[in-house]
């Protein structure tokens, strides 16, 4: 059950919570049956009939890369008969007390550096980018402030969502003329709940119906309460002087080059807010790589439904190889990766333009965000197939 908890608590699926909790109660010859959810995990230990139940309320956790591969490692000492319950409960204790890998001040600067990426992803110009970086700190900062109170968590997503929508509204009147729908999703970029969107079609895809459609309505009230702030932030457009119109059509283009220098710090700056590992920073530039330009030529190609695809099949399939190959988690690849195509960004438009009474707008970009979502799930799993996933039991 602390395995199972600690799992969740750092970010696995569900399926994945289930099956470790399935192999280490058959190592320890315990006939079990497991169910777990984002917020709940039911276990029953013995033979139909005469079982004993057990419930743990656990809360969504975030990806921490660090703990998972510790874990990852724990599992595989375990089921190789080279730790104890003893022993395995004292290591889950020592890890939870750990600290995180990287610290506040490293955290702070690559929420900013992700966010100026992104600015460049979704065509902003140097003065986006330059924005994009200041609302990244500022997010950042909330964070820091935010893992120190609990009322601060609760109103996290609507709070943060007002201030990025005003800090950047500020900046184009200071700075401006800029696009501040860019800078204040590129500010909010990380915590746009695309990633979670992806992981519910991939639990609805394996059948896991409970948590697929539990975290697809987290995904939805995620970008409900974002969208909802950036409203509230809007505001400060009333007291503030005329704001430099935004034209796309003169606005500077960047140089070619600054997309490569993005497609190298958005993978690197969302790897240490994930508290990955050093020795894997160059695995994970490469599969940020693999899926920018995977999903980029399926997109010239085909489209953007099969862009997502065709970039999800292919960090899949890498991170299927660096998982056989070094024995270590493929999520360690797998998400970073994918981070760079999910479609949270989309949603968040769609609703935007639905508060704006813009109904075909905003039916097609949510529209859009559900497709390109099903299409990431539905290349994960091919690439499941053509190059099988490092089993657990082989862990170690």
């Amino acid at each position: 059950m602390e395995l199972g908890a600690a799992l969740h608590r750092y970010g696995a699926m569900a399926p994945r919570v289930e099956q470790a909790m399935e192999l280490v109660a058959a190592r320890f010859a315990l006939v079990g049956q497991f169910f777990a959810t984002p917020t709940s995990i039911f276990a029953a230990f013995g033979e139909p009939g005469r079982q004993s139940v057990g419930l743990m309320r656990v809360e969504p956790g975030n990806l921490d890369l660090d703990k998972r591969c510790a874990l990852d490692e724990l599992l595989g000492d375990t089921l190789h008969g080279r730790v104890t319950p003893e022993a395995g409960l004292a290591r889950l204790a020592e890890l939870e007390r750990a600290p995180k890998r990287w610290g506040p001040a490293m955290t702070t600067v690559c929420y900013g550096l992700s966010s100026a990426a992104a600015a460049r992803f979704l065509g902003g110009s140097w003065r986006e980018m330059g924005a994009a970086l200041l609302v990244g700190w500022m997010a950042g900062l909330l964070v820091l402030a935010a893992a120190r109170s609990r009322w601060l968590r609760g109103v996290f997503e609507p709070l943060a969502a007002t201030l990025a929508s005003a800090l950047a509204l500020v900046l184009a009147w200071r700075f401006g003329p800029l696009s501040t729908f860019t800078v204040t999703v590129s500010g909010l970029i990380v915590f746009l709940p695309g990633m979670m969107m992806t992981t519910a079609m991939s639990e609805l895809a394996l059948r896991h119906l409970a948590a697929g459609t539990a975290r697809f309505m987290g995904a939805v009230l995620t970008l409900l309460a974002l969208t909802l702030g950036v409203v509230i932030g809007r505001q400060v457009e009333r007291v503030l002087p005329a704001i430099p119109e935004f034209d796309a059509a003169l606005a500077p283009a960047p140089p070619e080059w600054s997309l490569a220098l993005a497609l190298v710090v958005a993978p690197l700056a969302i790897a240490v807010l994930m508290q990955a590992r050093p020795r894997d920073l160059g695995w994970i530039l490469a599969a940020g790589v693999i899926a920018f330009l995977g999903a980029r030529s399926g997109g010239q190609m085909f489209g953007a439904d099969v862009g997502a695809f065709t970039g999800a099949f292919a960090v899949g399939a890498a991170s299927n190889l660096f998982g056989r190959a070094l024995h270590r988690p493929s999520v360690v690849t797998m998400v970073p990766g994918l981070l760079v195509l999910v479609p949270g960004s989309l949603g968040f438009r769609g609703l935007l333009a639905l508060l704006e009474r813009d109904t075909v707008s905003g039916v097609d970009a949510a529209f859009s965000m559900v497709m390109i979502a099903i299409s990431l799930a539905a290349g994960l799993l091919l690439a499941n197939v053509a190059i099988t996933p490092r089993r657990l039991d082989a862990a170690g």
